[in-house]
């Protein structure tokens, strides 16, 4: 089952001889489960796409459909309760609330969204990120791990159609890192939680379902590693 469309997809940055062609009619899909990896040297253009599935910037030309919905034909205050319901967002540098505990940080954009906070799926998030003993702490109080994991667990709370992540190991040491791929992973294979990983290294890669590579924009390559269960 499709669960995210991207077709002919063009970010075009400034205008007449300042322009920047940031992608170039980038086109493909993803199916619901699946763990899909884009890489790419820095400027291709692989943030700059998945800025644009999650909602946070818009295309100058081409359509994305996240579970049927053409996510920028809706206005901001649709696109932004969209986001918040459909879409979580991992980044690199965490962008965790400074003056909210590890609970507050998990089930903030829940509670912004005007919901009931869920008791019990925010102690199942707590425990599967192994954060039990740390979540009344402030960001401050806790290790680069630590950030990252309540950071994941702020996007997988509410049940996202896709979790994207953006260089999520890229502030961390390699052991830590290797550990916040495979609760990453373990989300996506033990959860069916749809999985899109920006990265630029070719090991975290390869750990994927399918590899779409970016140059200058464009896909030049888009190929199964695995086999999706």
């Amino acid at each position: 089952m499709e669960i995210l469309r991207c077709e002919n997809i063009t970010k075009i940055y400034g205008t007449g001889d300042t322009a920047v062609r940031a992608l170039y009619n980038v086109s493909f899909s993803v199916e619901k489960g699946e763990f899909v990896s884009i890489v790419g040297q820095s400027g291709s253009g692989k943030s700059t796409l998945l800025h644009i599935i999650g909602g946070v910037d818009r295309p100058t030309e081409g359509k994305v459909w996240i579970d049927g919905t053409d996510i920028h034909s809706l206005n901001e205050d649709r696109l932004a309760i969209f986001r918040r319901r459909q879409i979580g967002l991992v980044y690199q540098f965490y962008n965790l609330m400074s003056v909210l505990n590890v609970d507050e940080n998990i089930a903030l954009p829940h509670l912004l969204d005007g919901r009931a906070l869920d008791r019990e799926r925010l102690d199942e998030i707590v425990a599967h990120l192994g954060l039990s003993d740390r979540r009344h702490n402030l960001p401050g109080q806790l290790s680069g791990g630590q950030q990252q994991r309540a950071a994941i667990g702020r996007a997988l709370y509410s049940h996202p159609a896709l979790l994207l992540a953006d260089e999520p190991t890229g502030n961390l040491d390699r052991r830590t890192g290797e550990e916040i791929i495979a609760l990453l992973k373990e989300s996506n294979q033990k959860q069916k939680q749809t999985l899109i990983l920006i990265t630029h290294d070719e090991g975290i890669a390869m750990q994927a379902d399918r590899m779409i590579r970016l140059e200058d924009g464009m896909i030049v390559q888009n190929e199964q590693v695995r086999t999706l269960l």
